[in-house]
């Protein structure tokens, strides 16, 4: 006999369900309390708001905007009061336990050394800082008794040209905190294969690295990112539905390269409200990740940027619930696959996948049971 298990979860089953977060930019999730907290200690004045709710908002309608000039200004003031030790410690701690609190149990959260040198710290400083910030965020976590493990992704800008020289600091630090490298900025007219020296260091290290490709641009950023560069993962990846043809009648038929990401297993991190901010995507019901989860793509959920965006991971799969029906099961589904395509050791992906988030639906699955069940009894002894 099949379980009636609810159809959609509720909102607290959803923040209560162990998630796994691949895509999150550390500088783009800012409590707007500490930014202005951060911005009086060290004497920045150019902050568009001085309450945290004025500032909150702020910063996700200058995302919404539409204008990439007021959107790339939204990281110009997290970046500036990011500039010191303490800062990034705060930051960093700060982030780990607001995703713990929205039921993450292991994050990857990315960064970039270069853009945090203003002050006077090394790329070694930076990244000492950051890790120290992780560690004290785990452990402020576990005294509430929640359980987060966080992974930082060292970024380097493709605009730039220090991609090899972040690619050997994400490298030297891979045993103490860093569990790979990426790039991020503009797409169109940066293209990863400008960083090739970095990706070829990296392969010969045996070291993992994601990129950032098919957001902004189309599928050439894919095709160079896998078959140039290498990349372990796609950074959103949106735009592979380009390369996928749907019939009238329902029918669909893959172009080779998305043939190829789907047969490889290559992650998808795809980041829903992100994307329609970016305009990949009219409404989450129109998100391709609605057909890629259907055509079983290695699709996974993820945030981006949580203060511009206002979201969090809880946020996404509600909106992904309301828009697709998406049960329990379907969120585990996406949860399995990011710790699947996680840059850590497989003995401990597979350990969080089987002691830490199939026990975590299950337990949520089972508890409705026992509601029905109670329920049930309380109907029978009003009738009586």
């Amino acid at each position: 006999m099949t379980s009636q298990i609810p159809n959609v979860p509720t909102a607290e089953q959803i923040r209560r369900a162990p998630k796994v977060l691949l895509h999150d930019h550390l500088d783009g999730g800012l409590r707007p309390g500490t930014i202005i907290d951060l911005a009086r200690a060290q004497g920045y004045d150019n902050l568009p708001e001085t309450e945290p709710d004025k500032l909150g908002i702020w910063f996700r309608e200058a995302a919404d905007s539409g204008s990439l000039e007021r959107y790339l200004e939204t990281f110009a003031h997290t970046c500036a009061v990011m500039q010191t030790r303490e800062a990034l410690v705060r930051v960093a701690a700060e982030c780990a336990v607001d995703l713990a609190e929205d039921g993450v149990v292991y994050a990857e959260v990315r960064y970039a050394p270069e853009q945090h040198l203003e002050a006077g710290l090394t790329l070694e400083e930076v990244v000492e800082a950051v890790n120290e910030g992780f560690r004290e965020g785990e452990r402020q976590a576990m005294a509430k008794g929640l359980r987060i493990r966080v992974g930082a992704l060292l970024t380097a800008m493709r605009h730039a040209a220090r991609a090899l020289e972040i690619a050997e600091l994400a490298n030297r630090y891979r045993d103490s905190g860093v569990v790979g490298f990426d790039i991020a900025g503009a797409e169109a007219g940066y293209p990863p294969t400008r960083h090739l020296d970095a990706f070829e260091y990296l392969k010969r290290e045996n070291n993992h690295f994601t990129i950032h490709a098919g957001e902004a641009f189309g599928l050439p950023s894919i095709w160079q990112a896998l078959q140039w560069c290498g990349a372990d993962r796609l950074g959103h990846g949106v735009r592979i539905i380009d390369d996928i043809e749907v019939a009238e009648d329902g029918s669909v038929v893959l172009g080779r390269l998305a043939a190829y990401v789907r047969d490889k297993r290559i992650p998808l991190e795809m980041c829903p409200t992100s994307n329609l901010q970016t305009g990949a995507a009219a409404s989450i019901a129109e998100h391709p990740i609605g057909l890629l989860r259907k055509l079983h793509f290695r699709t996974t959920v993820n945030t981006d940027n949580r203060l511009m965006s206002g979201t969090s991971m809880s946020r996404e799969f509600e909106l992904l619930v309301e828009a697709f029906d998406y049960t329990l099961d379907d969120m585990a589904w996406f949860t399995v696959n990011a710790m699947k395509s996680a840059f850590i050791p497989f003995d401990e992906r597979l350990a969080m996948i089987n002691d830490v988030i199939k026990p975590g639906y299950a337990e949520l699955k089972s508890a409705w049971l026992f509601q029905q069940t109670a329920a049930t009894s309380e109907s029978s002894r009003r009738t009586d």
